[in-house]
Parts: C-alpha cells; structure tokens; sequence
C-alpha cells in the first residue's frame, strides 16, 4: 500500500472515530471514552502523515512507534465501547476495530521492514 493511500485509509478512520464518538453517550464515562478515542484516532493519522516526513530510516522508526502506540490505544477504546455496550449499533464498532488491528499491523510490519534494512 502506497504512503498516499495509508494517509487517506488514516485520516478516513479519524473520520470514522469522530462520527463514532458523536453517538457515545452524554454520561461521564461516555465523554471520557469520546475525549480519549478522538485525540488517539487522529493522533494515527497526522502522526502518519508526519513518518511519511521522516528524514532518515531511525526517525521513521521513532514516529512510526507513535503511530503504533495511538493506533493499538484506539483499538482498546473501541473495544471498551463494545465491551460496555455504549454503541447500539455494534457492527460499526466491530468493523472499526477490526481497521485498527488492520493498521496496527501495517504499522508493525512497516517498522519491522525498516529496523531489518537498519540492521543490513
């Protein structure tokens, strides 16, 4: 997948996390989820965008790492929301963090590629 296609398929997801936490519930625990699981999903995609900047292979590593850490934080949100039950519509939920665990492993796979080129 080209980097143009991963910061469209990111930013995208934001997208979805944001309509997503529009629909938890205006209860504490709702707003805390809501608050948590925006700042983590569009942390994945303008992180991205700035790895996709990375000025030389260790400093695709370092922010690709944080694109990683956001992406894993807001699989487990999405996972609390339907463990909770906070969504009624839980096919959304399910089908979003299934992309989570989808870019996580991009992610994962991508820094495992550059780490090995490092090592050679």
């Amino acid at each position: 997948m080209r980097a143009s296609e991963l910061k469209n398929r990111t930013k995208a997801f934001a997208i979805a996390i944001i309509k997503l936490a529009e629909k938890l519930p205006n209860t504490h625990i709702g707003r805390t989820i809501s608050g948590q699981i925006i700042r983590s999903s569009t942390s994945v995609a303008s992180n991205y965008r700035a790895t996709c900047r990375a000025k030389s292979d260790k400093d695709f590593i370092f922010k690709i790492g944080i694109v990683i850490e956001e992406a894993d934080e807001t699989q487990f949100w999405l996972e609390m929301i339907d463990e909770l039950h906070l969504i009624i519509e839980d096919f959304k939920v399910k089908k979003l963090i299934q992309e989570a665990n989808e870019l996580v492993a991009i992610f994962v796979s991508s820094s495992k590629t550059v780490k090995k080129r490092l090592k050679n």
